[in-house]
């Protein structure tokens, strides 16, 4: 009896070794990609037999699926805190934002799958932190008639997520509750390394891969240094090893790449954005499009292996410049809320190409572009990749938002910034902005009327607070977000992304036949406002011609006038 029993369990154990992890592309012939569920399944299956593994649910996404999160952690520690103290480098992947280009999806279950075999090793200092799936609502949303350039795999998911947003844009604004879960997974891992798969469209080529690389002017300091001189051109290296000619993403401008292009600038509203306000180096690899399917999910493969080593090998040297970097932003005193390549810097690669023409269309027998593949080339081509900050703006002492502007302080509270509540109604002389101009288009994106051209004016007033609206000291790591985010003029702004829009609609008012009489009394009182009235109506005819200008003007200027009317409901405290 107990020569069956150890036999018995000699086979359970065999059984579970043996257990056949192939997944669905392996097994397709790479023509085949998971959908949600099989994906999911997958890495359960994976976890309860390698306890090197874990799976977590991170908050919830609009399809009403939670966000999951695999790490792999070789000593089988998952606490993020533990890990930072034991100086191991945090990558974090992120996989099918764009649930129609499902590379990363692949390549990931294949990568941990090979290293809790052994197959692959990781090394010691290193734990992988994977999001298996994203955009969970896209995903579930599936067809082959999407992407209908795309050379595989057979079926896929859609771009847009269960709110038809992108997701890509949504890292700032977090719309979606995909958005708020991604935020809490990047701050509970606080990724030394952020690594978010994509698939490129475009122009044709012989690369398989590209490479968007946070520009190393906006992550600044002796981290874009390191990230343009060395990190970059490390995975350049490693890539060519592996026999793949890397370039940076084809951003180029014209109807072919020939003449070069301008670097990708990723603002805070994409993902890589996004985690250079914490001080993250983030890569945004591209497959390109019409390449096999195979070829893509191989290069993905190899590129992510690319990421392990150079980090591994770079440990010391990645945290000493993130350390670096945190503590220096916390005393930083000017902030650029722009970015311009500057174009008289430009840096030389390797582009090989295929030779491109104009033949009639079929379709309207007006000349079209085609590419030739049998006149494939090579050439020296220009890539403008410096960019520098402009419209800088002075980080004040603090920010004092009220606490009816919750939806904002939400986000905050998400991306986990110190702030604390006022403990009695309290008046502060602060800096106020009044907003003075901005422009709206006539369409929306992703959600939103995006506000640009914003011009501001700035006062000192003292604002009565009220016990719980929100005091945000300026001497923490995440003031890079604080300021590009609260800050009015922002391209990314919240202002921009209209979370302050009500300010912008007047709520008082007047009756003209009354306020004639009140405001006629004002200005026998306030004989300075009306010079100015006098002197608006020399220089404007179309102002002098109208009565309700004149009387609005009158308006503006009074102690009836409503304050929050325009009025930035985010305060500066600001002691010079």
């Amino acid at each position: 009896m107990r020569n069956f029993s150890i036999i018995l369990l000699s086979c359970l154990a065999l059984s579970a070794s043996a257990q056949d992890f192939t997944t669905k592309y392996e097994r397709t012939g790479s023509k085949e990609t998971v959908t949600y569920h099989e994906c999911i399944a997958y890495y359960k299956a994976l976890v309860k037999h390698y306890p090197q593994l874990k799976l977590m649910e991170i908050g919830q996404t609009d399809a009403g699926y939670p966000l999951h999160l695999v790490v792999l952690s070789q000593d089988k520690d998952f606490n993020f805190e533990s890990l930072h103290k034991k100086n191991k480098r945090i990558i974090l992947i992120n996989n099918g934002i764009h649930p129609g280009e499902p590379d990363g999806i692949d390549a990931s279950m294949m990568l941990l799958r090979d290293i809790v075999q052994g197959k692959k090793k990781l090394p010691a200092n290193v734990v992988l932190a994977v999001i298996p799936l994203y955009n969970i609502g896209g995903s579930l949303n599936r067809s082959a008639f999407y992407r209908v350039d795309q050379n595989g795999p057979e079926e896929f998911g859609s771009r847009g997520n269960a709110q038809n947003l992108d997701l890509n844009r949504d890292f700032i604004k977090a719309d979606s509750r995909n958005a708020r879960a991604f935020q809490q997974i990047y701050q509970m891992t606080d990724a030394d390394v952020f690594v978010d798969n994509h698939v490129s469209n475009g122009a044709d080529y012989q690369h398989i891969m590209t490479l968007l690389t946070t520009q190393h002017g906006k992550l600044g300091g002796p981290m874009g240094e390191f990230i343009h001189k060395s990190f970059e051109p490390g995975l350049y290296r490693l890539m060519k090893e592996k026999g793949y000619d890397l370039l940076p993403y084809v951003n180029h401008f014209g109807d072919t790449p020939d003449s070069g292009w301008v670097a990708y600038a990723d603002g805070p509203r994409y993902s890589s954005g996004y985690t250079t306000l914490f001080h993250t180096f983030g890569f945004v690899p591209e497959t390109h499009m019409l390449k096999p399917y195979k070829q893509r999910v191989e290069a993905t493969y190899a590129l992510m292996e690319c990421f392990i080593r150079f980090t591994s090998e770079n440990s010391e040297e990645i945290s000493r410049l993130r350390r670096q970097t945190k503590e220096a932003v916390k005393s930083q005193t000017k902030f650029p809320l722009s970015w311009a390549p500057d174009m008289t810097k430009s840096e030389y690669y390797t582009f090989k190409g295929f030779k491109a023409g104009r033949k009639p269309s079929e379709i309207s027998g007006l000349p079209r572009l085609y590419y030739d593949r049998n006149q494939p080339y090579e050439k020296q081509i220009r890539i403008f990749n410096t960019f520098e900050g402009g419209d800088f703006v002075d980080k004040p002492e603090a920010y004092i938002i009220p606490q009816g502007w919750w939806a904002v302080i939400e986000l905050l509270q998400n991306n986990k910034v110190r702030m604390r509540q006022l403990a009695r109604d309290t008046s502060i002389e602060v800096e106020a902005y009044k907003i003075e101009d901005y422009k709206t288009p006539l369409r929306p994106y992703e959600k939103h009327y995006i506000h640009n051209g914003v011009k501001v004016s700035a006062s000192k007033q003292t604002i009565k607070f009220l016990k719980g609206d929100y005091y945000i000291p300026m001497n923490q790591v995440a003031n890079r977000y604080l300021v590009e985010t609260l800050e009015p003029t922002g391209g990314d702004s919240f202002f921009a992304w209209n979370f302050f829009d009500a300010i912008l609609g007047q709520k008082e008012g007047y009756s003209t036949y009354v306020f004639e009489d009140t405001a006629a009394e004002f200005l026998r009182q306030h004989p300075e406002v009306k010079k100015e009235l006098e002197k608006k109506r020399a220089e404007d005819s179309t102002f002098a011609q109208s009565a309700s200008a004149q009387l609005n003007f009158v308006y503006r200027a009074s102690p009836w006038n409503e304050p929050g009317f325009m009025r930035y409901p985010v305060y500066r405290v600001v002691h010079k």
